[in-house]
């Protein structure tokens, strides 16, 4: 039913268009970025690894250029491509002393926003990791931030999680919202196989983006342009994807099947037990061209996730050389968690003309998750025997502290998102407007049922919020058993909200120099209401501003600016509080961004490099604090603090081997906190030194047996404090985070490896057959602390719940 209004407005459609795509070449065979493409009014630029994709007037012959500083121009004439078709070209430009000074332009006239980082499917699907995918290349960005491989989740330039967007295809796609270890994640949303392009902000963005306050991933799903079947087989899981497209090329589909297994990773943890962790999902992006001006985009999802534990035993040693501690545990029970996603959307186009396009969006998301949990843990906090002759070496021994705890979790969640968007374009001369209209309509309903016990030696520990008197032996103790930590909340929260955006880029000349900037501006009003909750209305308006100079220099240098004002409505988990209680009053988060920076493209050892800087700040109000234990976020759900974060990046990226792109980026970051005036605190993601590094590499006389390789290396972040504490009292930092993945694969078959009809790898499009290792160094990295108190002396232990060792994975890609 939710589809029925796009069918009704039929006053949206599709582009009569075309595609060209490839890889830019120098004479040598290297990618050649920064490249110019031209036809007519129309430009678009090679990307840093010389991809390029261009939208054209489809049905019409039409003439390309491409252009570069030092390099002959290409010329491709008399081009006369069908509707929808795409054509792969690829061009090598021999070098000259040409000079040609121009800024890079979209296919619509007006320059790539300046903000967002392109990045190359291909890389994302190469590129080794215990979670590979498009978060997997994000995390080696200097802004990003995710000290955990089991999780797909990262936070950016100071931000939390839930303050990052994702789009593919325009359509705005969700998290599951209980999930609060990275173990019990699976998938993430976007499948890798299936994309097209990505460009990803980490601020300053355009007005178009939405309402919050971090970064932007937009993704592209592809348009197949013939059919094909593509596998991803490892010890983690499956990976199945094929792509059709109709005879007349009306009707064309890129679906995928995914299922993984976390048991490879998860049994490498600390804690042994049982682990059957299983994860599934589906999905399908269709287009129908209908008429040469009206077409219709579906995208389906549907996603399975099971995470069951029934953990044994764990023994982890922390302290000193001097001092050496150990926690042992001994486990009961079990914990079965289950989180179900359905996502169907429905996008029409309609081509006015050449200059106007108008589009309908409809999405409806559901989840139904379950957090089921008993477990009893027995622990002893002790020393550790140290002695290289004893037979019980690096065991534990002495205990100081005995006790037992017992978590009981039944959270039940059904969450309903719609939303109806309409988008539209139009262009005049070099000046595009962009505007959009969305109603979207929120609908949970959340059941929290958790308790924690405490035992120290037979005595049950109440919680130290209730001041009770305990006079026994004289009188009797009559108080009734109460948990250390409880919650009890049944909430029926619904949220409608209507937003609209308008923007306009352009470019000129300013004294030879050419400019370019988008002014644009968002607005939002929601309401929030439910069950035994306030009815309560608020609008934010909120405008920002984008601005790029490109001066006629002999060096290609690019200097940008970003600002403004980004705010970010609450979700429900803003909304509920540590207890579960909903506050309806709680204000949008604000912050003013400031982000300039410098692109400079060159060459060294006669290869292309670009080297990007950039510098931000903001300034945060009516900020909502929160806690965070390895994924789950926990709000306060009030606007009592004032933040702000800082920091400059760098990335340098380019053939360090000739053929091939690597890139190093170093980013420095520093976030405080003041809650109720008390003063600043760190931030739990106040993640100061971020280094990151992609490195692909091949034998020279084997060129088809290749390397890559990922390392991070970040300053650890603040690990929290014990339940009720005060957190200006508790600031101490994890120990720093490192980790290596390493892969190797040997190509049999490529685009430019092909075979004849005889041959066994003729059928073969695509084939590598290789192994990777994650955390190839086996460094011991940990995300969050368990705080264990000493029966002796009172005090309270941070003790680190470490994160994956060294994992061998074996791995097969195909297409046919």
């Amino acid at each position: 039913m939710i589809f029925v209004p796009i069918l009704l407005f039929c006053i949206i459609g599709a582009a009569q268009t075309a595609s060209i795509t490839g890889i830019v070449l120098d004479g040598e065979n290297n990618p050649l970025p920064n490249t110019e493409i031209s036809s007519g009014t129309t430009r678009t630029f090679s990307d840093d690894t010389g991809f390029y994709l261009m939208e054209l007037v489809s049905d019409v012959e039409t003439t390309i250029i491409f252009s570069h500083i030092g390099y002959q121009k290409v010329i491709l004439e008399n081009l006369l491509l069908n509707t929808n078709e795409t054509l792969e070209f690829n061009p090598v430009l021999k070098s000259n002393a040409l000079q040609v000074d121009e800024v890079t332009i979209t296919a619509n006239g007006n320059r790539k926003p300046m903000e967002v980082l392109s990045i190359s499917p291909e890389k994302i699907r190469k590129i080794p990791g215990a979670n590979a995918g498009v978060e997997n290349i994000l995390k080696l960005l200097p802004g990003v931030t995710s000290n955990n491989e089991l999780s797909t989740q990262y936070s950016v330039r100071g931000g939390n999680y839930d303050e990052n967007l994702v789009y593919i295809n325009e359509i705005e796609v969700y998290r599951p919202f209980l999930i609060r270890s990275a173990q019990q994640e699976g998938l993430s949303f976007v499948n890798s196989d299936l994309v097209q392009d990505v460009m990803f902000s980490p601020g300053g963005f355009q007005a178009k983006y939405g309402d919050k306050l971090s970064s932007v991933l937009d993704i592209t799903y592809k348009i197949p342009t013939s059919k094909s079947i593509k596998g991803d087989f490892s010890f983690l899981g499956a990976n199945i994807s094929m792509d059709t497209r109709s005879k007349n090329k009306k009707l064309s589909s890129t679906s995928g099947f995914r299922y993984r297994n976390n048991s490879l990773l998860l049994n490498s943890l600390q804690t042994q037990g049982s682990l059957k962790p299983s994860f599934t999902d589906f999905q399908s992006y269709v287009t129908y061209q209908v008429t040469n001006k009206f077409s219709l985009n579906f995208l389906g999802n549907l996603s399975i996730n099971n995470y069951k534990n029934e953990p044994g035993r764990r023994q982890t040693n922390f302290g000193t050389i001097a001092d050496p501690r150990a926690l042992t545990i001994f486990y009961e029970g079990k914990e079965n968690n289950r989180f179900a996603t359905e996502l169907g959307a429905l996008k029409a186009n309609y081509f006015v003309n050449e200059n106007t396009t108008l589009k309908l969006i409809s999405s409806l998301y559901h989840t139904t998750e379950e957090e089921y949990s008993d477990i009893i843990a027995s622990y002893a906090l002790g020393e550790v025997d140290s002695d290289l002759a004893s037979a019980n070496f690096g065991q534990s021994t002495n205990n100081r502290g005995v006790g037992s705890q017992f978590n009981r979790a039944r959270n039940d969640l059904d969450a309903l998102i719609f939303n109806l968007t309409h988008k539209g374009t139009h262009q005049k001369d070099k000046t595009l407007w962009e505007w959009g209209i969305k109603y979207t309509h929120e609908d949970i309903r959340d059941q929290l049922r958790e308790s924690e016990f405490i035992d120290s030696v037979g005595f049950s520990i109440r919680p130290p919020r209730t001041p009770f008197t305990n006079n026994q032996p004289e009188e009797p103790f009559v108080a009734p058993l109460e948990a250390y930590q409880s919650i009890n909340a049944l909430n029926f929260v619904k949220t409608n909200r209507f937003s609209a955006f308008l923007q306009m880029g352009t470019r000129t000349e300013w004294k030879s120099n050419l400019l370019y900037y988008n002014l644009g501006i968002r607005a939002q009003h929601w309401t929030v209401s439910g069950q035994n909750v306030e009815k309560i209305s608020q609008t934010i308006i909120s405008p920002r501003a984008q601005f790029a100079i490109k001066p006629k220099w002999k060096r290609d240098m690019l200097f940008k600016i970003a600002t403004g004002l980004y705010q970010q409505p609450p979700f429900y988990r803003e909304l509920r509080d540590s207890t579960g209680t909903i506050n309806p009053r709680v204000d949008a988060q604000k912050s003013f961004h400031i982000v300039a920076g410098n692109e400079y493209s060159f060459l060294l050892w006669d290869r292309p490099f670009s080297l990007t800087s950039e510098g931000y700040y903001k300034k945060l109000t009516q900020v909502n604090p929160y806690t965070l234990e390895d994924v789950r976020i926990r709000y306060g759900a009030n606007n009592n603090a004032e933040a702000y974060v800082y920091g400059a990046e760098f990335r340098l990226n380019g053939a360090f081997v000739p053929g091939t792109e690597s890139w190093v980026s170093l980013g420095y970051m520093e976030t405080k906190e003041n809650r109720d005036n008390r003063g600043y605190i760190s931030r739990p993601t106040d993640q100061r030194l971020k280094l990151g590094i992609l490195f692909q590499d091949y034998i020279p006389n084997i060129p088809d047996l290749k390397m890559y390789l990922n390392l991070v290396y970040s300053t650890g972040v603040p690990g929290g404090s014990p339940s009720y504490a005060d957190p200006y009292i508790f600031q101490n930092r994890l120990r720093d985070y490192k980790r290596a993945d390493l892969g190797i694969s040997y190509i049999f078959a490529d685009k430019n490896k092909t075979f004849d009809p005889n041959h066994w790898l003729h059928s073969f499009k695509e084939l590598s057959v290789g192994f990777e290792i994650f955390n190839l160094f086996n460094n011991q990295n940990s995300i969050t602390n368990t705080w264990v108190r000493d029966v002796d002396s009172k005090n309270e232990y941070a003790v680190p719940n470490y994160l994956t060792s060294r994992v061998l994975n074996l791995r097969l890609q195909m297409r046919l």
